[in-house]
């Protein structure tokens, strides 16, 4: 019975280790984004704020990466005044990838 019991606190010890360390992790990720939010509200204007957001219901992965590169543009020094939607929609034409054409031929 002493066995059984020592096996049982030290799965329970692991699982509360388990639960605390994804409470930080999404602890940390919460301030993260909240960064993130802040830095992107100093960058852009409000309606080039809301095109990201459109973006980012049609394509999550993308406005993630635009994010990623504003923020590295700003940290680099490359960004010095705010982006204005027309600005924004020029940016988008340089940092989103090519799409492909796809062509069907029909013989």
């Amino acid at each position: 019975m002493d066995e059984a019991e020592e096996i049982k606190r030290r799965m329970l010890q692991q699982m509360q280790q388990q639960i605390e360390e994804q409470q930080r992790q999404q602890a940390e990720e919460q301030i993260i984004a909240a960064q993130k939010k802040a830095l992107l509200r100093h960058i852009l204007t409000a309606e080039a704020r809301g095109r990201l957001e459109r973006i980012r219901m049609a394509k999550p992965g993308d406005a993630e990466y635009v994010e990623n590169q504003l923020i590295h543009l700003y940290q680099m020094g490359r960004i010095r005044e705010k982006i204005d939607d027309e600005k924004f929609k020029i940016l988008l034409k340089h940092l989103m990838p090519k799409k492909r054409d796809i062509k069907i031929r029909r013989v």
